[in-house]
């Protein structure tokens, strides 16, 4: 099956060269979850929950369901180490269809919508350091698509897509050079935010450690969900912070990114779980200290109220005046950028392996000279690339803002939704294939995926209960690909 020499595992099956190890395969664990939310969705949880307290239990909540889903997941992984993880895990645990429409959200929405998102905020923080590189320097002014949007290219928008391009052309090299861009920015950013996390526990601010922990759990300044519920009643509080989770499990998206290119590690059917546990893990433990951190530097009003929510930055900038913004930029670019590479990375694996099943263009089913989905690297590009372009527009303060937002909402709300199927397809095949090889078994089954199903079920709910207008069209793009399925299933090249 393979042809192993000093430098390469190739499989003769597939093509694809066994690469990542498991330090390979936790960096790219880590590096897909940890963008730019971390440093600024806190403000807006804040602001739902109200109090400090609450503050930490909603991350805390991300972190429960996330771990209890990497655990569940690893079983899967374990058991279908191919290219396209979570579309072939659908697919063999449901059917082709759900497999397919799983693939065409990640296309359209989970996947490039996330690399557009991130990048838009390296394009953001990169302007701290250059302010010629600023949302409101435009190179097309915008051009009103209806009242509340539009598209320009600006030059903060530019630099987020020369990012894109760059990252892709990178992959398309290898998943060697991958690797190594990988692991070296995916270091760095573990240490930018681990010392973050260092920085708040030794330069705690005496008024901001009263002001929180003597009322950690009164709810303050709380914005409320509707003109009748907010963090003030039990269910209030209970549905502020599942629709808080749109930002923080944005956060701590894309831990099943590595299954994506389960074709390339090495071993995968138990370095996969171990990356997913180890990542998932390290990420989620980083982001509750940080809040913690946050919480000791910064009164909660003042995280409420960050300039453009930028909470990081605030704590940075209250330690060094003069200078927090500028550190808090680079360490954001240095955390983007490493983010922006491991979906790059990942995402067109998925690509390849529908195109493999007739449901993809035919050419992302090919490699490369270097043995990596070219053609599948590039179609993402360009759809990320163009994801960057659209703008909001407030016709009332006459400003424009960008899709982040609307992005987070889109994102968490579809994923979640595939991420709920396939939690219970653990338990499905369990029941209908039980004989499988399980190289990893579930810890905790059949109580860790249900914490998952029940906990993401919550959070479904309430998005769409409360945040209709940015989480009912992530909703309308899945099954808008109901029909490019029968017809591409109806067209020869499918057969």
């Amino acid at each position: 099956m393979q042809t192993t020499n000093a430098a390469t595992a190739i499989d003769r099956e597939t093509g694809f060269v066994r690469e990542l190890g498991l330090f390979d395969s936790t960096m790219i664990v880590i590096g897909a979850m940890i963008g730019s939310g971390i440093f600024v969705v806190s403000a807006d949880t804040a602001r739902n929950v109200g109090s400090p307290g609450w503050l930490l239990v909603a991350w805390a909540y991300t972190a429960v369901v996330t771990v209890a889903a990497a655990l569940s997941y690893g079983e899967l992984a374990s058991m279908m180490p191919k290219a396209g993880g979570m579309y072939v895990y659908l697919r063999e645990a449901f059917s082709p269809m759900v497999g397919f429409l799983y693939g065409w959200t990640l296309f359209t929405v989970i996947q490039t919508g996330t690399i557009a998102a991130v990048a838009v905020a390296f394009g953001r923080f990169t302007g701290v350091l250059w302010p010629a590189i600023s949302e409101t320097h435009y190179l097309i002014p915008p051009i009103h698509l209806s009242t509340g949007y539009a598209v320009s290219l600006s030059t903060s928008q530019l630099a987020g897509i020369i990012v894109i391009g760059l990252l892709t052309w990178s992959n398309t090299r290898g998943v060697r050079y991958g690797k190594i861009v990988q692991n070296v920015f995916t270091s760095a950013k573990v240490v930018a935010l681990a010392a973050l996390i260092l920085l708040g526990f030794i330069f705690f601010k005496h008024d901001a450690v009263v002001a929180n922990f003597s009322h950690f759990w009164t709810p303050r300044d709380v914005t409320p969900l509707t003109a009748s519920l907010s963090a003030l009643t039990g269910f209030g509080l209970f549905a502020a912070i599942c629709v808080s989770q749109s930002g923080c499990m944005f956060s701590a998206d894309a831990w099943n990114n590595v299954t994506f290119a389960g074709g390339e590690v090495k071993n995968p059917g138990t370095t996969m779980p171990r990356a997913l546990a180890v990542g998932t893990l390290c990420v989620t433990g980083l982001y509750v200290l940080a809040n913690v951190a946050y919480l000791l530097v910064l009164p909660l009003k003042a995280i409420q109220h960050a300039p453009s929510d930028r909470v990081a930055t605030a704590m940075l900038e209250t330690i060094f005046p003069g200078w927090g913004a500028a550190l808090m930029a680079i360490a954001i670019m240095i955390s983007t950028f490493g983010c922006i590479n491991a979906l790059t990375l990942a995402g067109p694996r998925v690509y390849y392996s529908m195109a493999h099943d007739g449901l993809f263009p035919k050419p992302a089913g090919r490699l490369n000279r270097a043995h990596v989905p070219g053609w599948s690297l590039i179609i993402q590009g360009v759809w990320a690339a163009a994801l960057v372009l659209p703008r909001t527009y407030d016709p009332v303060k006459h400003s424009y803002g960008n899709l982040y937002s609307n992005l987070l909402d889109y994102v968490i709300s579809a994923a979640l939704i595939f991420y709920i199927i396939i939690i219970a397809g653990v338990i499905r095949l369990r029941i209908t294939r039980p004989e499988a090889s399980r190289p990893y078994r579930a810890l905790g089954y059949p109580v860790v995926p249900l914490v998952y199903i029940a906990g993401g079920c919550a959070v479904v709910v309430c998005l769409f209960a409360y945040r209709p207008a940015s989480t009912w069209p992530g909703l309308l793009i899945v099954l808008c690909g109901l029909p490019i399925y029968f017809w591409m299933n109806r067209t020869p090249q499918s057969r």
